[in-house]
Formats: C-alpha cells, structure tokens, sequence
C-alpha cells in the first residue's frame, strides 16, 4: 500500500525522509521505494538479507512500524550521517582544556544531526578558587553560553539542528541561577533545561528540611528545600522551564545500573544516558492495531502487534551495525550494550477508536496492558536475537535480572534470558513523534491525547498562490467516513479539556513498562492556581514517573495553538475543535513586493565624525510584521563597503524567513580589538555590536522580537514612534517557527513543534 491518507501526510515525507540527489532529484519516486530502501539497508547485516528485507517491508508497509526520522532518511543513502536520534555526551571535566575538549566533541555530534545532553553539574561554581591561577570561577552557566553559540553558530551555517539538554543536580551551589537561566527569553535558547532531583531532596521538601548546596564535598550554602522546590515550580510555572528529572529513581530502575551511573538525558528527557550513551528510537503505531474500529467489537489485534514488535527489535538491533557514528567513544559504547528505544504512537487514536476516554481509569487500564504486551514481546524477540547473535557484551544475567524493570517482569520472560541472553540492554521508550505521525496520516503523537482534531493550513505554492488544506486527526477523520457528520461520544477528548491529573495518570501507566522514560507533556490550564500547578509534580513523584514537563500558557510563553471559535458545539464535552496557520516553506526566498514600510534609525559612534543611518524595512507575513532588508548610510567613505556586504548577507538572511534573530545576538558578540564605546551608559564592544543592537530594538517595536525586561534604551538610537502595525503584546515570548516562520509553536511531547509545517525543535 502506497497511498497517503492526506496530502500533507506526503508533504512531510517529500521535506524530511524522501530521498533526493544533491541536486533535490526526488531518487525515491514514492513511499514504496523509500520503505524499500530502509528495508534493505537495515537487512544487509542479515545472513539471508533478501528474506528479511521482505519481512522489514511489510512491516514497514502501511506505517505499521514508524523509525524515527533519521533511519527514515538516511537509510541507505550512502551518507555520512548518523541513523541515531540522541546523544548523552561525556562528562564534563571541571579544567579549561576539558570543557573546550568536549564542547569540539560535540560540535562534531551536532554537525550530523545529533540531539545532545549534558551534565553542567561537574563544573565548579561561580566564585569559586581556580587554583594555581589566583581566578574566581566563572561557573557552568557561562561555559553554557558557549555551548549556546556553538549551536548557533551550527544552524546558522545551514547545518541540521540537534537540540541539546543542560541538566543540573538539585545540590550544585549554582542551581538557584540555573533555574532562573530562562527568565530572559534571549538566554540559553538552544537548550532544554531539567534539574536533577534526587530521592533525598524530595523527601527534604515533603518535610520541610533544610537543603546543602554542595560541590566537591565543600557546602557552599544552605537552604530550605522547599524554597528551592518553590524557586524551581516558580520557574516553569512562569517560563516552561526547567523540566524535573528524577534522577535516583532513573538510576534505580536501569537495566544496566551495575556498570553505569546515568545523569543526563537526551533533548526531550526519554532517553537517560550515560556519558557517550546513544539511542536510536522508532514507534509501533497502534492505531493500525486496532481490529473493527468504532464497533461493539473493536479490539487491540494482539497477533499482529506481536508479529510488528518482535520485526521492530530485530531491524532496530541492525540500525547499530549499520549506523555512522559521530565519534568512535559513542560507537564503542552502543555496540556494548545495544539499547534501543522501541515505543508508540497513536495511543490516543487507538483509545478512541476502541471507545476509552483518554485519561479515565479504563483508559490506564488499557494502557498498561497493551504497553506491558509490546515490552513482553520486545525482550522475547531480543532474546531470540541473543541466540542467534550472542548478547550485548557488558551482560551479567544474574546482576541484570535483579535490576530496572527486570524486578516486574514476567517470570517466564525471565527464565528464557537466563538461558539464552539478550540482545539489548534496554528496549523501550517513548520519544516525540510529531512529524512521524504526521508522515503516518496525522495518528495521535506518542502517548499524547489527540491535541485538536482538525485544523486548517496554507501552503504557499511557487507561482504565489495559496491552497488551503484541512488536516484531520487520523482516528477522526476514520470516525467521519463511517458515521458522516454524526455528534462525537462523550470519550471523545483532546488535550484541551483533560486535566492535568488526566495527563500524569496517562503517563505513570505507560511508564510502568518502559525501560528508558517517556517524553509527555502535561498541558496545564492558563488559570490553575500555582499550589494546584505544584501538585501536578508531586503527583508525577508519587506515581513513579521519572520525570515532568508541563506547559502552561500564559503572556510569557504564550498561548497554546487557537480553538477554532467558528464550531458551535460544546468544547467542554470535547467536540469539533481546530486550528489555524499557514506555512511559507523557505527553500526559495521570499519575493519582495513593490513598496515596503521601514524605519530609519540614527546610530552616532563616538569615534566617528559622522552618524550611522540605519534603515530597515518590514515585510507583512500573515498580520505579522517582520525585517525583510536593511540599509546602513553614512557620509564616512571609510566604512562604504564593508556596510554594503554587511548589510546585503543580513537582508539575504532576513528574506529566507523563519527565525533570523540569531543576527543580532552574531553582531552583539563582535568585540572590536581598538575597544568599543559607552553609548547611554551602556558599553557597547563595536560598531557592528551597536548595529545588532539597532535591529534588536527594531525586532521589539515591531512585535517580532520580545524581551522579558528591555535594558535602558540609547540615547544614541533616535527611534521613531511605533506605528499601528507595532505588537502591543511585545514583552511575550515569541512563539514562531524557526523552520516556517509561522506563530504556530506548542508544547508537546515535552517538545516545542510546529503545528503548520511539522517542524519539532527534537526530530
């Protein structure tokens, strides 16, 4: 079967995993041929490879299996890419040539595409002795920036971006400005931020103990657990970040707990990992597991989940033989332990078309015996594996099956490895799966609730016309072929009326029989009060999640995708809702209309005789004003044609779309030898720095750029009154895509992705 369920369903497969010469030559002519070319890649470490490139095809075969995106599109191409989602890189050493060491490791990681995490934890705090050169430490958030721009300056050289995780132990003397990291919507933006919290602290914070922030055995401070409990719920109930992570509990329930000691995650917290770690990921989609769906006889097909899992494990255990790795200490440690992330989509679709209401106790029910089948059947068919091609080699049965998820499963599942091994360390997770699904028909993400079940979306075609498209959610638009515009049962929900206690429900269900964690998350109303909000971690404690990201809408992070106000029917009862965007996909730049509204600024440097004249002129894009060209004048001949190819490369970028804010923080950092100047007192390091300054306050006063607090404004820069196509709302975070520019940016899956073009900041 080759058929897409919608168009954009096609779209997404054309722009991610379709297979194009350098040239952008589709070599893949249709869906088939790229299942084809999975298939065959992944079944040539095979002893009979034409037998199982067959078996890997049809599971393959109407979205049955999903891998993840890279094995989607790198499989089989010949290209040096890496087939893995996720990297946890090595431990940070607390010296200056260590940091440097690894921040190269992972520019190289990152260069291929690769989501990295990092534990800062092992970085000394700020103001701490830096012997022998009679220095204070400048701490890990400022070796953190560096990161920062490292990732930048990655993704604006037109690179792939991966993104990356900080996380930070709730005891390091520094964790009270890590938690505050994200307050400045400029700061940090490359990365996720979780906090390490351990079994200790949270029984500190239940009993209202007092908390040691400690580094290399030497307490710094101390503190009131609950405060800094508060501090950090404070933080993401405000900013959306930092995320929690359980990390003794993580540790507790590994697999692999008598040879490694884990303190990282991956970018969207489903994959803990020890320093070097790697994980491929890919999705059973079960909502094509579903016999006779919206019937009295509708039933999860037990055989043939079966029959997906045990070709899954098999073709994802290929993907280690097969796969480049960026360097060869990630290699050596994924053919050591060979752990793979097999997990779902379509959860929540499955649920509907079986009659569940997401979240109800049937819902948990279900969850937890379907989720427990796919893990039984995943360490059966690893098992299998084992005796044909031996076990991972770090193997000690008897230390294995007394630790992580080993202690709850079956027992006869537990007798089969003590005698035939196992091929892979850990089998299951739950990563983001939002343009997989979207490739697979619009299925429910993950262990998501639907989010909307219809929305509308432009696509902008070459000739500058406009087709408009309605995307419907998979099990829904199943339910609309067979009942016609019938009224939705009451177990018809979305994520914008379930609460939160709905969501964590959800999530300790399926975690119960996952190996790694799970990437959720958990949509909180814009009014619920903070104490409620703080009880929705503690529920996430209680239980047994390994970890908690919420998402809260509010005038800082802004608001979650629109419901569709033209349905008249009940959101409260969870009908009809949509949402609304349009893409403007940038592999051509945007076309310049006839006339253009702009604002010149008067930029005087005092090392200069003559004033700098700024000009920057807006596009409208979709009622959202942004810069499209820039002109810099000035009587000083001196300057004449550097200012020229200056300004042509930042015009050239501002008119291939998405987000170009990434120029202002570029020309903030030019630091001119001769020295800067203070301008308004403010020392500014260049002239190139003042100029970035120049587009920065341009980018607030037209409502494309938002500064949670705006520092004093120059009296250098003469600024001209806003006009009434000006943001009033400046001070909120913005929302837009970085891939299609669109202000259609939600949190899901613990990711920030793009509801109009697919885009997610962890695919």
């Amino acid at each position: 079967m080759s058929d897409f369920v919608t168009p954009f369903s096609e779209q997404i497969w054309d722009m991610k995993y379709r297979y194009k010469d350098a040239g952008q030559i589709p070599l893949d002519k249709t869906v088939t041929d790229s299942w084809s070319r999975v298939a065959k890649s992944l079944a040539s470490v095979e002893k009979s490879p034409e037998r199982w490139e067959k078996i890997f095809y049809s599971t393959l075969e109407d979205f049955k299996f999903l891998p993840a995106g890279r094995i989607l599109a790198g499989a089989g191409t010949g290209r040096s890419v890496t087939l893995f989602n996720c990297f946890v890189m090595g431990t940070v050493p607390d010296s200056i040539p260590g940091i440097f060491d690894m921040l190269k490791e992972a520019a190289i990681t990152m260069q291929q595409g690769g989501g990295i995490g990092y534990d800062f934890s092992t970085i000394r705090p700020s103001g701490s002795d830096v012997k022998g050169v009679a220095a204070d430490a400048s701490g890990p958030l400022s070796f953190m920036n560096v990161w920062d721009s490292m990732c930048q300056t990655i993704m604006s050289a037109g690179s792939r971006r991966g993104a990356m995780m900080a996380t930070m132990r709730c005891d390091h003397p520094d964790i009270l400005s890590f938690v505050d990291a994200k307050s400045d919507s400029q700061k940090l933006r490359m990365f996720n931020l979780s906090v390490l919290v351990t079994d200790k602290f949270m029984d500190a914070v239940k009993n209202k103990k007092d908390w040691s922030l400690i580094f290399d055995k030497k307490i710094y401070k101390t503190v009131s657990a609950k405060y800094l409990w508060d501090k950090i719920m404070q933080s993401t109930y405000d900013f959306a970040e930092p995320g929690v992570i359980f990390i003794d509990r993580i540790n507790a329930m590994n697999n692999l707990n008598y040879c490694e000691t884990i303190s990282a995650t991956n970018p969207c917290g489903e994959q803990p990992l020890p320093p070097y770690g790697a994980c491929l990921l890919g999705s059973i989609n079960l909502s094509k597991m579903i016999d006779a769906p919206f019937s009295e006889n509708s039933k999860l097909d037990a055989t043939l989940l079966k029959e997906t899992v045990s070709v899954a494990v098999r073709m994802m255990d290929n993907v280690i033989d097969v796969s480049k790795f960026p360097l060869a200490s990630q290699e050596k440690e994924a053919h050591a332990k060979r752990r793979i992330g097999l997990g779902v989509t379509g959860l929540a679709d499955a649920l509907l078309m079986t009659g569940v209401r997401y979240g109800s106790d049937e819902a948990v029910a279900k969850t937890d015996e379907w989720l427990h089948l796919i893990s039984r059947e995943a360490y059966l068919a690893s098992t299998e594996l084992a005796q044909e091609k031996g076990s991972f080699p770090l193997l000690d049965v008897n230390q294995f099956l007394q630790s992580g998820n080993m202690v709850q499963m079956d027992d006869d599942v537990k007798e089969v490895i003590r005698s035939r091994g196992i091929r892979n360390a850990l089998l299951t997770s739950i990563a983001p799966t939002g343009t997989i699904s979207l490739y697979a028909g619009n299925v429910s993400s993950g262990i998501e609730p639907v989010f909307a079940y219809s929305y509308h979306r432009k696509v902008l075609q070459k000739d500058g016309t406009k087709r408009e498209e309605e995307v419907i959610d998979y099990a829904v638009n199943l339910w609309k072929e067979k009942f016609g515009n019938k009224e939705f049962p009451d177990y018809f929900v979305n994520a914008q009326t379930l609460s939160p206690t709905d969501h964590v429900k959800m999530q300790a269900a399926a975690q119960k029989w996952i190996d790694s964690s799970i990437s959720k998350t958990i949509n909180c109303p814009e009014d619920i009060s903070f104490e409620e909000f703080k009880e929705v971690y503690m529920a996430a404690w209680d239980q047994g999640c390994k970890g908690c990201t919420t998402y809260r809408p509010n005038a800082v992070t802004g608001s979650v995708l629109s419901v569709d106000t033209s349905e008249k029917k009940d959101i409260e009862t969870s009908k009809m809702t949509g949402i609304s965007g349009e893409v403007v996909y940038m592999s051509e730049p945007l076309a310049r209309p006839k006339d253009l509204e702009g604002r010149t600024y008067k930029v005087k440097w005092p090392d200069s005789e003559h004033a700098l004249y700024i000009t920057i002129n807006d596009i409208l894009l979709h009622d959202q004003r942004r810069p499209f060209e820039i002109f810099v004048n000035s009587k000083n001949m001196e300057h004449f044609a550097w200012t020229v190819g200056l300004t042509r490369m930042i015009s050239a970028v501002f008119r291939r779309g998405g987000d170009v804010s990434f120029v202002v923080d570029e020309l903030k950092a030019v630091f001119d030898p001769r020295g800067g100047a203070w301008m308004g007192g403010k020392y500014i390091p260049s002239i190139l720095a003042a100029i970035g300054n120049t587009i920065e306050t341009h980018m607030i006063e037209i409502g494309f750029l938002s500064r949670a607090v705006l520092g004093p404004q120059s009296p250098e820069i003469k600024k001209p009154a806003l006009t009434q196509q000006s943001s009033p709302t400046s001070l909120r975070l913005t929302t837009f895509c970085p891939s299609c520019g669109e202000n259609d940016l939600h949190m899901i899956e613990g990711c920030m992705t793009c509801s109009s073009c697919g885009h997610s900041k962890c695919a």
